[in-house]
């Protein structure tokens, strides 16, 4: 199971949002590409990106953060937020992102997650971000009547690499991640699906662990990463199955 480390980016830096309200933003760090180097010597083998900015206006706006990221890391990376064409998914993936991620546009135009899986196979998620069980959309500004295990069956078929399934309600609240939904979702789709909202221990990475069988194969962690809640070596350990 692989553990990503979160940079949210956001006019420029990197902070970690409560519950995906932007005006209750925390900055970790105002250099996210120096966050992105500390990552990758603490031994990741991935990094998750998120414009935030992007993911309201519809469009990439943290450009420039995200391209020195790319610049002094080498890790593959995956990027969401305000991408909503096929020019944009094809800019990024020719800039170096390993993977884009498809949230906003996946609900309100589900043929262009297709497409892009056929043009760029190997290469598209799709974000699932969910409240009460349904898919919120536009930079979680609104939440649609979709459900999420209906969004995710629609791309079963299609190619798309992974489903990251997000409960809004616990991201940033240190409260724990919902194993269950997130193991339930994962058991009905044939797609790998990447936790993430609301890791913020051992104890969490341990009992996404013991459900990995569901499907589950990676957990994207933000804050508690940052604030040295979960340890990074131990975390990482645990996950390749290196300790109990």
């Amino acid at each position: 199971m692989i553990l990503y480390p979160a940079i949210d980016l956001k006019d420029g830096k990197a902070v970690r949002l409560l519950r995906g309200e932007m005006e209750k933003a925390t900055i970790f760090n105002p250099d996210p590409a120096a966050q992105a180097e500390s990552f990758a010597a603490q031994g990741y083998e991935w990094l998750h990106l998120v414009d935030l900015n992007g993911a309201f206006a519809g469009k990439p706006v943290n450009g420039a953060a995200v391209e020195a990221i790319l610049s002094r890391v080498s890790l593959p990376t995956q990027l969401g937020g305000g991408i909503r064409d096929m020019a944009t998914i094809g800019f990024w993936l020719e800039r170096g992102i390993t993977r884009v991620i498809l949230g906003t546009v996946a609900v309100k135009n589900p043929a262009l997650v297709k497409q892009a899986c056929k043009e760029f196979p190997g290469h598209i998620a799709v974000g699932i971000d969910a409240r009460d069980g349904h898919v919120a959309v536009e930079g979680w500004a609104e939440t649609s009547e979709v459900k999420a295990l209906d969004l995710a069956l629609k791309f079963e078929d299609c190619g798309v690499s992974a489903i990251i399934y997000t409960d809004i309600e616990r991201d940033g609240a240190m409260g724990g991640v919902n194993v269950d939904g997130t193991a339930v979702l994962a058991s009905h789709l044939t797609t790998p699906v990447i936790a993430s909202g609301g890791v913020s221990s051992l104890a969490d990475l341990r009992a996404l662990k013991d459900v990995e069988h569901t499907g589950i194969d990676g957990v994207i962690s933000g804050r508690a990463l940052y604030d040295g809640r979960i340890d990074p070596k131990a975390a990482l350990a645990l996950l390749r199955g290196e300790a109990a």
